[in-house]
């Protein structure tokens, strides 16, 4: 299956300047209920009843490189859990309305519990933010008079949840005071009036952290955090979306997922490029960091603004990783395991390294393509000169091709090596070497 990389026009169009792009915009949305409804126009993806066919949205997203702008914000809705992909147009306006409640339940937690973290403590040299939060502070009196209506409802219908140790939760803060400001302000979403936006992602990262203390908040967050906010504008969407993002996520902004994910892109490397290899890994995998922040980031800065997006959108859609060709090849490995094994075959030989997400043949796209630059790189200095020159310049498209073709080719070299191995004791019989290929690589 050829991965279709070229975007739509309005997609390619969209953005493509938009650091640029200086327009007024205004403060996002505290919830959405008018999108509870709304219908996706992607064909087949949803039926009369408004359910999303999950499986069929994600292939659309990976085969026509992202969505359009214009339906981004719903179909990320059904992408990142937000809304169940089995709910109906009739429901989602009252799962709408518990999400909203739940949310201002556990941010008026926290502000009650360190009143003096409500409010951004500002230097006074930068004259925009300090605008932006008397425009911020405009909203916050609509919304707390919204909740002081609800208070008697919210009471009844939310169960309290447990902050974390005060100090905790402060260090947290400080941290978030300090990455919230450097968020990209050149978007046209941070302008004006929007700039006041920031102030809406300080809030949603401090009320994540508060009921999230096994994760708390980390350094990068801010700008995952601002995709969703930017793309939903909706800060209740925008919290709950990303929550359910760094469900899956969050490990990777642990010390320990750091190293794992340096270690499996070395090993990654190692099978596409063994001499390239050798050449960046020294005792330690330091040289290897700078694809950490890569893959957190989900080379947020290496492309252009909407590709970037648009390859969150692909990577997020999981449809082309290792792991979900394993149920596939159970069938078929079930079947044959009995009638094909002996004592030739090696039990610890694996087809394929299921840990080898799609993201990291992105990441050894990259590093293939400028292989003859890297190989002149002799220090850390170089190497973080040149993944600064990166930033910007590479095409989705292009990288997006490269890395489809090292996935195909790394999993029928696996396939090929681990077949050979089990059909050893049945080399004559054509059909049973057939067979075994095909249960050791099915990809639809």
């Amino acid at each position: 299956m050829e991965l279709v990389t070229s975007a739509e026009e309005e997609n390619s169009q969209a953005g493509r300047q938009e650091p640029r792009i200086r327009s007024r915009r205004r403060l996002a949305g505290v919830s959405s209920p008018d999108l509870a409804a709304a219908r996706l126009t992607l064909p087949g993806v949803m039926d009369a009843e408004g359910r999303v066919d999950e499986s069929r949205l994600r292939m659309h997203i990976f085969k026509n490189g992202g969505v359009s702008p214009s339906e981004r914000g719903l179909a990320w809705r059904f992408l990142f859990g937000m809304y169940s992909c089995g709910s109906t147009a009739l429901e989602r306006p009252l799962l709408q309305e518990q999400l909203a409640v739940r949310y201002q339940v556990m941010k008026t937690k926290w502000q009650n519990f360190l009143p003096s973290a409500v409010q951004i403590r500002l230097n006074g040299t930068d004259a925009e933010l300090v605008a932006a939060v008397g425009y911020f502070n405009q909203r916050q009196a609509l919304v707390q008079q919204r909740v002081d209506d609800l208070n008697d409802e919210v009471r009844d219908r939310v169960t309290f949840l447990e902050l974390q140790a005060q100090e905790e939760l402060q260090e947290a803060i400080r941290i978030i005071n300090k990455d919230v400001p450097r968020t990209n302000r050149g978007l046209s979403y941070y302008q004006g009036e929007g700039l006041g936006n920031l102030l809406v992602l300080r809030d949603i990262l401090i009320t994540y952290a508060a009921f999230h203390p096994e994760v708390s908040y980390a350094q990068g967050m801010n700008d995952l955090c601002s995709r969703f906010l930017e793309v939903m504008d909706c800060e209740v969407d925008s919290f709950w979306s990303f929550s359910c993002y760094m469900e899956k996520f969050a490990k990777d902004f642990r010390e320990d997922g750091l190293h794992r994910k340096i270690e499996l892109e070395a090993a990654l490397l190692k099978e596409l490029d063994p001499q390239l290899h050798v050449h960046l890994v020294t005792d330690s995998m330091e040289s290897f960091t700078f694809c950490h922040r890569w893959l957190l980031l989900g080379f947020q800065r290496e492309f252009e603004y909407s590709d970037a997006l648009r390859l969150f959108e692909i990577l997020s859609c999981d449809h082309l990783e290792l792991i979900t060709q394993q149920v596939d090849r159970a069938r078929y490995q079930e079947r044959v395991a009995q009638k094909y094994c002996t004592d030739e075959c090696d039990p610890e030989l694996q087809a394929v390294n299921t840990d080898f997400t799609f993201e990291l043949f992105i990441c050894a796209a990259i590093l293939l393509d400028h292989r003859d630059t890297l190989l002149q790189c002799q220090d850390e200095v170089q190497l973080i000169q040149f993944t600064t020159s990166l930033q910007g310049t590479l095409d989705l498209n292009s990288t997006l091709k490269k890395a489809e073709q090292h996935f195909f080719n790394y999993c029928k070299r696996c396939s090929w090596d681990c077949m050979n191995c089990r059909c050893r004791a049945h080399k004559s019989k054509e059909e049973d070497f057939l067979y075994q290929l095909r249960s050791l690589f099915v990809l639809r």
